[in-house]
C-alpha cells in the first residue's frame, strides 16, 4: 500500500540524509567509525550508477539488477592489475556482496522514511554468478612473489639479524627533511613482514598500540584486537619479532604517541596510508617476482602458504582471527603446481608403514 506521506526524494538527496543519520550512529557507538565509512563510500557509488536526479521511488528491480551489474565490471582502484590486463583488476565477489548489503540497509531505511513505497531489492533477480561470471584473478602471492616481497622488506628492517636501517634522507616531493626520531624504512619493512606471515586485517594493524605487544617465555606475542570486540594473542615469527625490536629502539624513539606504526609527523599511520608502504616495499623486488598486491591480498597470502605446509586448519583460523573454518576456506586460493605435488606424494600409493 502506498504510504500516505510518500517522500519523492532524489537519489542524492535521500543518500545525503541516509548518510548522515549513519553518521550519527557513530557517536552512539551503534556503528563504527570504519563501517560508517564503508556505508558512504558504497552509498556514494550507488548514486554514481543509479543517477544522482533520478527519484528513489522511481527505481525498479531492474534499475537494481542494472547498478548491481555495474559495480561487478567497476575497476576496484584498491587492486592494482598487471600492466599486461588492459581491464584492470575487478571487484571482488566479497566487495559485491558488501555493496548489496549497503544498498540493502538504503532501501530499508527507505521504506521506514516513507522515501519508496516497494523496497526494489526484494525485485532484483541477478544473483553472484550471473554479475557477469567475474571471477578476480588470484589475491594471493606466489611463493617465489611472497619471498621476494619479504626479502625486499627484511633488508628495509636490516636482515633477519635485527640491525637496524636508519640511512636519512628528505621524503620525496615534500621538500623538506623526515623527523629524525621517524626511520620509516624500518616501519616499511615491519608492516611487510607483518601483514605477509601473521596476515592481519588492515583495520587491526594500524590500531595496534605498542603496548599490545609482550613477551612470555621468551616469545613475542601481539594481542590483536579484531571485529567484534574479540581478542587474539598471535606469537611473532623470529625475524619479524626482530624487525620489531629495532623499530622500537630506532624507529621511534622519540615519539610519545601510543600507537606502534607512525607517519613521518609522528602520527598514528592511516590505513589508507599501508597500501603505498606496500608498493614502495615492491619496487625493491626483482621484477620478475614483483606483482602488485593489497593488504588483504597479503592475509590471503599468510592462510594460502600456512595451509599449503600442512598447518592444522584450526591454528590458521586462529591465526587470521576468523570465526569459523567456514571462512578461512574462502581466503585460501589455489597455488600452481599443487595438485601435480599432492599426487606425487599420494598417501595410498608409498610403501607400507614400518613396524
Amino acid at each position: 500500500m502506498r504510504p500516505a506521506d510518500l517522500n519523492r526524494l532524489s537519489v542524492g538527496e535521500s543518500a545525503d540524509r541516509y548518510v548522515e543519520l549513519v553518521r550519527a550512529k557513530t557517536l552512539t557507538g551503534a556503528l563504527s567509525m570504519s563501517t560508517a565509512e564503508v556505508y558512504a563510500r558504497d552509498v556514494a557509488t550507488f548514486v554514481d550508477l543509479a543517477g544522482e536526479e533520478v527519484v528513489l521511488d522511481d527505481l525498479t528491480g531492474e534499475d537494481v539488477d542494472a547498478v548491481l551489474l555495474a559495480f561487478a565490471r567497476k575497476p576496484d582502484g584498491r587492486r592494482r592489475s598487471q600492466p599486461d590486463d588492459r581491464a584492470g583488476a575487478l571487484q571482488s565477489a566479497s566487495s559485491q556482496a558488501r555493496f548489496r548489503r549497503s544498498i540493502s540497509a538504503l532501501f530499508k531505511h527507505a521504506v521506514l522514511a516513507g522515501w519508496v513505497q516497494v523496497n526494489p531489492m526484494a525485485m532484483a533477480t541477478v544473483t553472484a554468478r550471473e554479475r557477469g561470471g567475474l571471477r578476480p584473478e588470484r589475491r594471493a602471492l606466489t611463493r617465489e612473489q611472497a619471498r621476494g616481497l619479504i626479502g625486499a622488506a627484511r633488508e628495509l628492517g636490516g636482515g633477519p639479524d635485527g640491525g637496524a636501517a636508519v640511512a636519512e634522507a628528505p621524503v620525496a616531493g615534500a621538500g623538506r627533511a623526515r623527523r629524525r626520531d621517524q626511520h620509516t624504512e624500518l616501519r616499511d619493512g615491519l608492516i611487510v613482514l607483518m601483514l605477509s606471515t601473521m596476515g592481519p586485517r588492515v583495520s587491526e594493524l594500524v590500531r595496534a598500540n605498542v603496548e599490545d605487544f609482550y613477551t612470555n617465555d621468551g616469545v613475542r606475542y601481539w594481542r590483536i584486537f579484531g571485529k567484534g570486540g574479540k581478542t587474539r594473542d598471535v606469537p611473532l615469527p623470529g625475524d619479524v619479532a626482530l624487525v620489531l625490536e629495532a623499530y622500537l629502539l630506532h624507529g621511534r624513539t622519540a615519539s610519545t604517541d601510543k600507537a606502534l606504526l607512525l607517519s613521518w609527523r609522528g602520527r598514528r599511520l592511516a590505513r589508507g596510508d599501508v597500501q603505498a608502504v606496500i608498493d614502495r616495499v615492491q619496487r625493491k623486488v626483482d621484477p620478475d617476482r614483483r606483482r602488485s598486491v593489497t593488504p588483504h591480498g597479503l592475509r590471503h597470502t599468510t592462510a594460502t602458504h600456512l595451509l599449503a605446509d600442512a598447518v592444522d586448519m584450526d591454528a590458521v583460523r586462529r591465526v587470521l582471527g576468523h570465526s569459523d573454518l567456514a571462512t578461512l576456506g574462502r581466503y585460501r586460493d589455489e597455488l600452481p603446481g599443487e595438485l601435480e605435488v599432492a599426487m606425487r606424494s599420494h598417501p595410498l600409493l608409498r610403501g607400507p608403514a614400518s613396524g
